[in-house]
Parts: C-alpha cells; structure tokens; sequence
C-alpha cells in the first residue's frame, strides 16, 4: 500500500488580515453602533421592566409524610399448636370478632374435658362432705359422740370445697386455652400480610405475629418539621398555647405517591412533646377520613400546608437569579442603571416567591435578560404591569 499526503493549500497574511476584519466588524456592529463622528457607541439594551406591589397571597410549604391506620394491631397466636386452618385471605376486610385463624384443639379440647370431669369428682366430694357433717351434728348435740369429730367433719368439708373451686378455676383455665384456639379479629380492619401457611407450627414464642389488622377508617399522616421551621410555622397562627395555633391550622392536602391530590381534606392534629435528637426535627399527626378504603397503612405522600398572607410581595420566579445559595434581582434605579440586590424569600405561591425583606411596594424589578446585565448596566425600561408579563402563570 502506498503512503498518500494530503497538502493543504496555502493562506495568505492578507487573507487572513482580511477575514480578522470582517469578525471584528461583526462584533461591533451586534453591540453598537458608530455615530456621525466615526466613534463607536454601546447600545442600551431595551428589557421589560416591572413596579413591585403588595397583594393578598396563599403559600404553600410540603413535607414527606408516611400513613398508619388509627389501630395496627398485631395479631399473634396465644397457645401453641399447628394452624389448622386459615380462614381469611391478605388484604380482606375483617370485623371485630370474626374468626380468622384456627389452631389444633384436640389436645386442648382433652384437657378441658379432664378438667371437667375433675370438677365433677369434686363437686362429689363437696356433697359428700357435707352429708358426713350434717349426720355427725346431731349425734354431737345429744353426746353420743364426741365434738373432735365433727370438727375434723367440718374441716374435711371445708378442704372438698376448696378442691372444688381449683376444679373450677382449672376448667375456666381450660376453657380459655380452647378457645384461643380459635384467633379472632381484635379490630375492623384490613388484613395484612399473612407470613404462615396451613400446617405452621405457631405459638406465642413466635417473633413473626400471624398478621396484622388495620383500622383505616381513618388515616394518621405523619410528618416533620425542622425546629426553624416549626418556630416560623407556629408562631404564623393565632392563639396562645401550641394547642391553640394547631385548631387555626386550616385543612390541609394529601399529595399521594403518583402526584394527585387526595379528594377529602385532613386536619393537623397533634405534635410530640420534644424534638428527636438525631434528626433536629419534630413530628406531626394530621387525620384524613378514608371511607373509600384507598389509602393504607404503609402509604407515602406529602403534606401541603397552606397559609394565606395579606398585603405581601411577590415576585415571579423568573425575575430572579441564584448566585452562591442567595437570590437576587436587579433593581432600576436613577440614570436606569441597574444594579444586583439580595433578597430573602419567606415562601412560594406557585411559580412566585414571597419576599420577606430586599424589596419594597414601588420598586422597579428587570422581569428577563438578566444574563445579559452587570451591575452598573444603563438599560432602556419598558415598564409594564407584572399582570401582562406573567398573564400564564396566574397566582
């Protein structure tokens, strides 16, 4: 195979003198312009720009939440014996009550019997007892016989009455081991997981519970706020005590998993006592009623609080930039020179942010092309209202 070079042709100095040129002419001309003096001009940038104002305006803050049944009670087996028989499937409504396992009775069921029959032996000996001091009675009364024996008749009548209630407790005894054989619902609820199958051995050393019922007729949503944020929030609503400002709470939104918004409200409920150590945070109950049954136990969602503000400033989310974890805008100010100022934002209502210091009512805020501006900047303003610039994106 032959080795084939490739020579590239020759470019002159002039022509690239030439092309530098016609680029720097470019350049100038999307910039600026040249006045009638031959000197070049900058030209100012025209930007839609936008007075600030204070209006009404509904917040809203989320917080990852789990869902438990108002009752999640394990079921658990309280004799031990094979399961013989599972009444019920995982998943199935179940009321208090209704059986849902059955153990192995048989021998329970002879231990019950035996202890029958020990109750009627001393019932026996009850009857007979006391027939021996009923005869011995009269016989002492007349001095035929000595009192020693009817004392020691009594005594022995006493001793058969005693017998006979151990006979009685251990028939109860028995009966209440028979008929945990038979393991009954102790909620309404749902059936959870059910980990043993016909045949398990089962007992009450067992770590695994038979299954689990939950009551969700309601449904307890948990969640967590940072101790900032709890301050913030609480001190938000009116009222003295915490138990107070948690009754001015509004309802509150249930975010399921796949996006959509709970149909019924819930309401905030309750909140622990202390802060958990480890994470900084504390936790709170809202309440949602289920009678749909679509929600369970073991649920995710989010919690979305919404809190109404009178007279604050909003500011579209699109009329700001991030420079190290801060939020700015750029302010108009005299000449039309613009310039970058801090803001803290307080909360969100949809694409807008509440600004809780940085602006006042009336100041003049750039609405886009920030990329484009520096500090300093002279642009041309095109003032219009913030209705017709954000005319989509409503509040």
């Amino acid at each position: 195979m032959k080795n084939r070079t490739i020579t590239k042709p020759a470019i002159s100095t002039a022509a690239l003198l030439a092309t530098a040129a016609v680029l720097f002419s470019m350049a100038l001309s999307s910039c600026g312009h040249t006045n009638a003096e031959g000197n070049y001009q900058q030209q100012t940038p025209s930007l839609p720009v936008f007075a600030i104002a204070a209006s009404d305006a509904n917040t809203t803050e989320e917080y990852t939440a789990s869902l438990e049944g108002t009752q999640n009670v394990e079921v658990r087996a309280q004799v031990d014996g094979y399961l013989s028989k599972i009444y019920v499937d995982e998943g199935a409504y179940v009321t208090k009550g209704q059986p849902l396992f059955k153990i192995d009775d048989r021998s329970y069921s002879e231990q019950y019997n035996n202890a029958g029959a020990n109750l009627e032996a001393a019932k026996a000996n009850v009857e007979k007892a006391r027939i021996e001091v009923d005869r011995l009675t009269p016989l002492v009364a007349h001095n035929v016989i000595s009192e020693v024996q009817l004392k020691s008749a009594q005594a022995m009548y006493s001793a058969a009455k005693a017998q006979l209630a151990q006979a009685q407790a251990a028939q109860g005894n028995a009966g209440i081991s028979l008929g945990y054989t038979t393991v009954t619902a102790p909620a309404s609820g749902y059936i959870g997981k059910i980990p043993y199958k016909t045949g398990s051995l089962v007992g009450r050393s067992e770590p695994q519970p038979l299954t689990m019922v939950s009551d969700v007729r309601n449904i307890y949503a948990y969640f967590s706020m940072s101790e900032s944020a709890f301050l913030e929030f609480v001190n938000g609503q009116p009222g003295k005590s915490v138990e107070e400002k948690l009754k001015q709470i509004p309802p509150v939104d249930l975010i399921l998993a796949d996006g959509s918004v709970y149909a019924e409200k819930g309401k905030v409920e309750t909140v622990e006592g202390q802060f958990d150590k480890g994470t900084g945070s504390i936790a709170f109950r809202a309440t949602f009623p289920n009678k749909d049954g679509l929600l369970r136990s073991g649920n995710t969602g989010k919690i979305r609080i919404t809190s109404h503000h009178s007279g604050s400033i909003l500011l579209p989310e699109e009329a700001t930039f991030e420079l190290q974890d801060k939020i700015f805008v750029f302010q108009v100010g005299d000449s039309n020179k613009v310039s970058s100022k801090p803001i803290t934002v307080s909360g969100h209502s949809g694409n807008y942010y509440l600004v809780s210091k940085g602006l006042a009512a009336g100041d003049k805020i750039v609405y886009t092309g920030l990329d484009r501006l520096r500090d300093g900047a002279v642009i041309q303003p095109e003032l219009k209202p913030l209705d017709s610039l954000v005319s989509g994106k409503p509040l």
